[in-house]
């Protein structure tokens, strides 16, 4: 199933080849590949005429056996041409499927159309900065100004006087136990441990009861998916570097790395009518990354890890009108809500062109301030995959079998699909360990007090030096 509209590389058929050509130089990728697929295009189209004449033919002739048999005349020389023409036309179907299996194989490897409102670079220190909260709690007084890009704000942020980084605080607090989590789950596997299991509930609770009164429906996942269903909600490269495989009885199934794909999945093969839209989920689900390209990296805590909860906002739009782009905007603003009300400081930043996966036309990064680390980190990723990814799943807008406003089948229209964390519960804990950290312990944000009954402090209950001497 191709992922950008066929037609889009047709000329001569009112579609734009330059467009997707420009699209993937934004994206520093295969700009030949797009007049690849025009050339197995071209090659399939002409095959599929050869069949169309071919089978005009069959019917022809089965109406000359038909009108001989009728007139009981001879027709064993017409039918001998009818089963002639048949096998003809089975052995130019098997080539017009093999061409058009190759052709949707080279689709595959085209991204997304990237809009003018991305920044065009493959160096992810361009990402460029769109909104900064509480800047004065991350730089003194005299670096206040406006920084345009991420590269700008990191050569100045410096760790926070005497803070501790996450890595440090949880064990110190009690939260988690990564050594025996390691010696029974191997590497990056951790036990949740008292207040830590509190903590990690309280903010999947709090995420909940946050996105349901802004009109999200509550969605619990599936942990695992079927191959057919995961190949067509994640990219080829996740299944090596990313999806965990689990082997059963005759079929083999894939544990979800978001629960954006089941929920993606959820509406496939599924009509959607304009008055059901848009529509959101909250979605809820532990979720299992091999974290492949991630060996070395953030190797000590809980900051990435192979098991995690996620709350995440999922969204379905109808394709006209600028919909999705701006419900792309009410999700990342509902996302800086829920960190502003948590009192997390935190930038917006546009990803640049060459970092977006083949699905996202546009993707906005939320990072979170870390004192302890002296860093930025990413904590949500929201994305607008427009048409891309409902292609592939056959989810369409409006109504099966609708008809023009003048006569006749309306063209195939596909609903928008985004995506947006709201929060991987684990590494807003991180977070939030290294920004109410305190000589003694750390404070519980006054908006998770409710949901931990009532606790407002986490005493340290091991000290740094007793950490040191066990190293």
């Amino acid at each position: 199933r191709e992922m950008l509209d066929i037609n889009l590389f047709r000329a001569e058929k009112g579609g734009n080849p330059d467009l997707i050509r420009e699209s993937q130089r934004r994206r520093f990728a295969k700009v030949e590949a797009v007049d690849e697929v025009i050339a197995v295009d071209v090659e399939w189209r002409q095959l599929q005429f050869q069949v169309d004449e071919l089978r005009g033919q069959f019917g022809k002739k089965n109406k000359e056996v038909a009108m001989k048999k009728k007139a009981k005349e001879d027709a064993d020389k017409e039918i001998a041409e009818c089963k002639e023409i048949d096998v003809q036309i089975k052995a130019k179907e098997a080539e017009c499927d093999a061409v058009s299996a190759k052709r949707d194989e080279l689709l595959k490897g085209i991204g997304n159309l990237v809009p003018d409102s991305v920044p065009v670079s493959d160096n992810e220190d361009l990402n460029a900065i769109i909104r900064v909260s509480d800047l004065d709690k991350v730089l003194p007084a005299d670096q206040m100004k406006e920084y345009k890009t991420v590269k700008e704000l990191d050569d100045v942020c410096k760790k926070g006087e005497g803070k501790l980084s996450h890595v440090d605080l949880i064990q110190m607090l009690g939260l988690a136990d990564t050594d025996r989590g390691a010696t029974v789950g191997g590497n990056r596997g951790y036990y949740l441990v008292g207040d830590g299991v509190l903590l990690n509930q309280a903010l999947i609770n709090y995420g909940l009861s946050f996105l349901v009164p802004r009109g999200y429906v509550p969605l619990q996942t599936p942990f695992f998916m079927q191959k057919e269903a995961m190949a067509a909600v994640a990219q080829l490269a996740q299944f090596d570097d990313e999806l965990y495989k689990v082997s059963g009885e005759g079929e083999d199934k894939y544990l979800i790395a978001t629960s954006e794909q089941p929920i993606a999945a959820y509406h496939r093969n599924l009509w959607m009518d304009p008055k059901e839209l848009p529509k959101k989920y909250c979605g809820l689900s532990t979720c299992f990354r091999k974290e492949v390209g991630s060996h070395g990296r953030d190797t000590l805590g809980i900051f990435r890890v192979h098991q995690f909860e996620k709350i995440e906002q999922f969204c379905l739009t109808q394709p006209e009108d600028d919909k999705s782009w701006e419900m792309l905007e009410s999700m990342i603003t509902a996302s800086e809500g829920f960190y502003k009300s948590l009192g997390i400081p935190y930038r917006v930043v546009t990803i640049v062109s060459g970092a977006l996966n083949d699905a996202a036309a546009k993707k906005y990064d939320l990072e979170a301030y870390f004192p302890g680390s002296g860093a930025y980190r990413e904590l949500v990723s929201c994305s607008n995959c427009t048409d891309y990814q409902a292609r592939r799943l056959e989810t369409r807008f409006g109504t099966a079998g609708q008809k023009k406003a003048g006569g006749g089948q309306a063209a195939k229209q596909y609903v928008h699909m985004l995506n947006s964390t709201l929060t991987a519960t684990e590494r807003t804990l991180c977070c939030l360990v290294e920004n109410y950290q305190t000589d003694k312990g750390m404070n519980v944000p006054e908006v998770l007090q409710p949901f931990m009954g009532g606790k407002t402090f986490i005493p340290f209950v091991k000290q740094l030096k007793d950490l040191k001497e066990k190293k």
